[in-house]
Formats: C-alpha cells, structure tokens, sequence
C-alpha cells in the first residue's frame, strides 16, 4: 500500500465584498448582516490554505509538484480575486451571497478542477481576518 502524504501551500489576497442579501430591504440586511450590509462594503486581507493529497511519485518523490500547484492556484483563482469586488467581479462567485462560506465552496469548485489525476483535494482553510477562520472538506449534503 502506498503512503498518502498531506500537501499544504497558502496563498494571500486582499478583496472587498458587501454581504447582503439583494431580496430584502437595507434594513433587514442591516438587521441580519450589522455592518457587512454596508452599501460601500468592506474588506479582507485573506489566507487561504490548500491542502491535496496522494502518494509520492516514484520518479519525483513528489505527490505535486509545489510550484506548479502555486502557479495553477495564482493563475487561475487567485488572479480573479485579489484586489476584486466579490460581488461584481468574479465570474465564479455570480449570483451567490460573498460570504466567506459560499466563497470558501466556490474556491474548491474552482481549485479541484485544477488538480491533475491521483491528487485530492482534501481541504480548504479561509482566513478573513486573524480571528475568524473557515474550513471546507468537499462535502455535500
């Protein structure tokens, strides 16, 4: 049986998003969101870390190589957020709320298709601010 080796890489990027639910009036959006709803929105410095796993190639010793893993990741995901209005432009956020939750189930839409055969993704860990901190597994229910 082949070892399964965990493989974590973070990345950063800076964005701005209005939490708020376009259905309802500003002040229920108030009520339920306090001052995400704002109307200007606000911003984050985020951390994301990705985490994939599989067994360790036989002719590189690695699961992925790293770098390329960076660059796919930066080229293809990172690159549509940083220094982006979640709202407005980001193709793969339209039509959802930017919470970090639905942004956090996007990114792993995005990411898993990324990663070639016989690498998973495992897991995905969003830092919005230093103290709040999402965790996604892939799971559906």
């Amino acid at each position: 049986m082949a070892p399964r080796v965990y493989v974590a890489r973070r990345f950063h990027f800076s964005a701005a998003h209005r939490v708020y639910n376009p259905a309802w009036s500003d002040e229920k959006n108030a009520e339920v969101f306090g001052p995400c709803s704002h109307p200007s929105g606000h911003g984050h410095n985020y951390e994301l870390e990705v985490v994939v796993a599989g067994s360790p190639n036989p002719d590189t010793g690695y699961v992925i190589d790293i770098t390329l893993l960076r660059k796919a990741i930066e080229a293809q995901v990172i690159s549509q957020l940083d220094h982006r209005n979640l709202n407005t432009d980001v193709p793969f956020l339209k039509g959802c709320i930017p919470s970090s939750e639905n942004l956090i189930v996007a990114l792993w839409k995005e990411i898993a298709a990324l990663l070639p055969p016989g690498v998973e993704l495992v897991r995905l860990r969003l830092w919005e601010t230093p103290r709040n901190c999402f965790e996604y597994y892939g799971e559906y229910i």
